[in-house]
């Protein structure tokens, strides 16, 4: 099984405490990017979580036309880098192509393939020949029993650096649910996350914009830690009403530190069992 702590740059690999992959949706802009990700880095510090800050450089899957995808690949690609250096903290990103891939590898730590696509081989060979750690987002369609084959795919490429985050599955038409079941299961392909936001989307609007239950975060959260997932994987914004991408499912920056303070407090009592 892959260690993550083995990231380059991590820091407190040895807390116990579960890991954060964290930030806004996409890059909006510099300023906004830096300042969530010095809050985040400054609050796992503080609370020794190790963390990987977490930003879309583009965002492909977009329902509409004129919903907002990014401010240019090259342009982000260049701030989540700052983020890197300035910051000093491990950044994920995801991509949608195969050619994208040793792109977006010159600029960060870990490269993430997005749920929809995560049985696309030419996409997860092309991740793993960047030497990165790879995060596969699990698909909304598949069960837990079938990422095997996709870590499988990373692994045979020649990079055994791989984990998986559960981002929920597909309930009809317009709701996730997650399946506590499969993250045990799936731990023993790979470490495993769970997405504590993106689970609560509720997409397919007739609007064509995403829905989401935020109030329901920690709930989510508080039932991955007791099942002992490896990390969590949150999205949030210093307000989530002006966020230009999913804001309606994202946590407020505000409630990340209380949030996170409960959560290991949890973590304390599943491990003394």
């Amino acid at each position: 099984m892959t260690n993550i702590r083995k990231l380059p740059l991590i820091q407190h690999t040895d807390s116990g405490n579960f890991f954060v992959m964290a930030g806004p949706c996409v890059v909006e802009d510099e300023s906004t990017t830096l300042l969530i990700a010095n809050r985040l880095a400054t609050i796992c510090d503080n609370l020794c979580i190790p963390f990987i800050f977490k930003g879309s450089y583009r965002k492909a899957n977009r329902s509409r036309l004129d919903s907002f995808s990014g401010i240019g690949d090259e342009k982000a690609l260049k701030i989540l880098s700052r983020v890197r250096t300035e910051v000093g903290v491990p950044v994920i990103t995801d991509f949608h192509s195969a050619p994208e891939a040793q792109l977006a590898a010159q600029y960060v730590d870990v490269l993430q393939v997005p749920a929809f696509l995560c049985r696309q081989t030419d996409i997860l060979v092309a991740a793993a020949h960047t030497g990165k750690f790879v995060n596969i987002k699990k698909g909304q369609f598949l069960s837990p029993e079938s990422m095997r084959f996709a870590v499988q795919k990373v692994i045979d490429s020649g990079n055994p650096n791989v984990f998986i985050t559960d981002r929920g599955t597909m309930m009809g038409y317009y709701d996730l649910v997650v399946d506590y079941r499969g993250l045990p299961l799936m731990q023993q392909f790979a470490p495993v996350v769970l997405d504590i936001t993106h689970s609560l989307q509720q997409p397919n609007q007739a609007s064509g914009i995403t829905g989401g239950k935020p109030a329901l975060i920690e709930t989510i959260a508080r039932a991955g830690v007791a099942v002992g997932v490896d990390g969590l994987f949150f999205e949030t914004h210093p307000d989530p009403s002006v966020s230009k991408s999913d804001g309606a499912n994202m946590l407020c920056l505000d409630l990340v530190e209380p949030m996170l303070r409960r959560l290991i407090a949890l973590r304390s009592v599943v491990a003394s069992f």
